[in-house]
């Protein structure tokens, strides 16, 4: 079996392939930047949604996909139903928001909820 430890020294020797890897490099990576608005005109009218906002269900979503650590999808059967009232958790991307209900926390997409009117 071959060693990478030098004679007489007692830390490893890297190849100098590694070493390469491990030296910074001189030049800035450039990142693509998202192009366009603010970012309103996909929301669909949520940018009023925060954290705690209270919103009402305006269409049964087909599927429903927990918001646990280990989430699971399912069927929605009856469980979630239009007019169902709930409460923003967290943001996720793509307007997907965890909304808990009655009956536990759940992630929906923001095409099947609009935020709650008090005066309604």
């Amino acid at each position: 079996m071959k060693t990478l430890v030098g004679a007489g020294s007692s830390s490893p020797r890297l190849p100098s392939c590694s070493l390469r890897l491990l030296q910074p490099s001189k030049a800035p990576i450039s990142l693509p930047r998202c192009q366009g608005g603010s970012g309103n005109e996909t929301s669909g009218g949520k940018s009023d949604l925060s954290i705690g906002s209270p919103v009402v269900v305006v269409e049964a979503p087909p599927t429903l996909k927990t918001a646990t650590a280990m989430s699971s999808l399912r069927i929605n059967s009856g469980l979630v139903k239009q007019g169902d009232v709930g409460r923003i958790i967290a943001r996720k991307p793509k307007d997907v928001w965890a909304v808990r209900l009655a009956i536990g926390t759940y992630l929906i997409d923001g095409k099947y909820f609009k935020p709650l009117d008090v005066d309604e």
